[in-house]
């Protein structure tokens, strides 16, 4: 699978050692930004990475920003993303299965990197369930 990163400065540590994580365990990633600790503007990544989710240039995006909450904000204004916000396993396994998120947002300044890490391999595992959540999901995109 290929999988694109993204974050701010506040998500820099995070994305690369999840880049790190996620090409050890055999996935392509790709990196959107940011390259550095400088204080930067995560809509700036935010938007890349939607655009390669939606040209298919990756299969699936991880954002990380402080809270999370500015890359899910940025995020979803792109039709056909569907950024979900998880500060735990559950939450990640949430939006996989039902909101089917092609991109997991995760808040570096509020969880551990254990738990980034759980959080990643839970909502990669996770199957989407159909049935209710797909005529829910299939409401989201305003015509």
């Amino acid at each position: 699978m290929k999988i694109g990163v993204a974050g701010d400065h506040a998500g820099y540590e995070y994305k690369n050692r999840l880049a790190e994580l996620l090409t050890k365990k055999g996935h392509d990633v790709a990196d959107y930004g940011t390259y550095s600790e400088v204080s930067c503007d995560y809509p700036d990544y935010a938007h890349a990475l939607a655009e390669a989710v939606l040209r298919k240039e990756v299969d699936l995006g991880i954002a990380l920003c402080g809270t999370g909450n500015g890359m899910a904000i940025t995020l979803n204004k792109h039709k056909g993303i569907r950024a979900g916000l998880a500060w735990n396993s559950e939450i990640g396994r949430l939006v996989k299965a039902h909101n089917d998120a092609n991109v997991l947002v995760l808040p570096a300044r509020f969880i551990s990197y254990q738990m980034a890490t759980r959080i990643v391999n839970t909502w990669l595992s996770t199957p989407v369930e159909e049935g209710r959540h797909q005529r829910r999901r299939d409401k989201i995109d305003i015509q």
